[in-house]
């Protein structure tokens, strides 16, 4: 019995030392990059939201106010707080709803790690959650904006953003930064290599395949809905998508994976609802799952 256990474990410890070696990299210069943003470009973000509104960009402005939710370090909870304060200064709600509906899915830090995945991912994923968001945007104007109807309800919150980056120190902020994410992130990242291990070790290929990939479909059907419990932290799920991507995993399942994922994340569910009523909570989730499901077999049906 005990050679046996102790057989399983070098199994386990080479294919998760493997994992580790290939995704680590990512991992650092993702925390890295994720704090520098944070600590001196963050302010700058968000004042380019502030500005995008006062330039009168009309509908266009859906766009880079995206694009600003995807570059923006802040998590759910700070995002919301962020837009109930830039809501009482009347930014426009659809540019509202793409910049959180970005930042739910994407930041710097999560793009770094998903490089672990190969170029072709990175570009599906940003071109995906860009996608997401904007369409987001574009839906409440048309259905709420237009008619004058609002979709969020920020009656909750006073207006003011916390901000934990106030050391006067700039060098010690950053630093203070990094161990915040390295504590935050780091045992979902052990986490999820120990995962893959074990997926790698005791989960034949083929039922992946079958699962994942052989009906791509089905495949994409599966990955949106194991995407609503197993997805707890970004970093942590990287080590998972790389192993089941190499054991025949479709595209398009991994897309929809990484779009429901984050989406509907419990802690990101719990700071979106508190800003919604249940209609339009009701209403966000089913957006995402039926934008995770076309995404993916639109990508599948593309990438042969």
């Amino acid at each position: 019995m005990k050679e046996i256990i102790k057989r399983e474990f070098i199994y386990l410890w080479y294919y998760a030392d493997i994992q580790f070696r290939q995704i680590f990299t990512y991992y650092i210069v993702g925390i890295f990059i994720g704090s520098f943003i944070s600590v001196f470009v963050k302010n700058k973000i968000h004042s380019a939201l502030t500005n995008t509104n006062e330039k009168k960009w009309g509908l266009l402005g859906i766009v880079p106010a995206c694009i600003l939710g995807i570059i923006s370090p802040l998590c759910m909870y700070g995002t919301i707080p962020l837009a109930s304060a830039l809501s009482k200064k009347g930014l426009r709600e659809d540019y509202i709803a793409s910049f959180c509906m970005a930042s739910v899915l994407l930041n710097p830090q999560l793009i770094i790690y998903s490089m672990a995945l190969g170029n072709q991912m990175v570009l599906i994923r940003i071109l995906s959650c860009t996608l997401c968001g904007i369409v987001a945007g574009l839906l409440v104007n048309i259905f709420y904006q237009s008619k004058n109807i609002s979709f969020f309800d920020f009656s909750k919150f006073d207006g003011k953003v916390s901000n934990r980056d106030i050391d006067k120190n700039l060098f010690i902020r950053y630093i203070k930064n990094v161990l915040r994410n390295l504590k935050a992130t780091g045992p979902y990242f052990i986490v999820g290599i120990m995962l893959s291990a074990v997926f790698n070790r005791y989960v034949p290929e083929e039922i992946l395949t079958n699962l994942f990939g052989g009906n791509e479909a089905f495949g994409v059907l599966m990955s949106a809905t194991i995407g609503v419990p197993l997805y707890v932290c970004g970093g942590g799920t990287i080590p998972l998508l790389r192993d089941w991507l190499s054991r025949g995993m479709s595209v398009g399942a991994a897309t929809s994976f990484m779009i429901t994922g984050p989406a509907t994340k419990i802690t990101n569910l719990g700071a979106l609802k508190i800003c919604m009523g249940m209609k339009h909570f009701i209403i966000y989730i089913l957006y995402t799952i039926i934008f995770s499901l076309i995404s993916g077999i639109v990508i599948n049906l593309i990438i042969i």
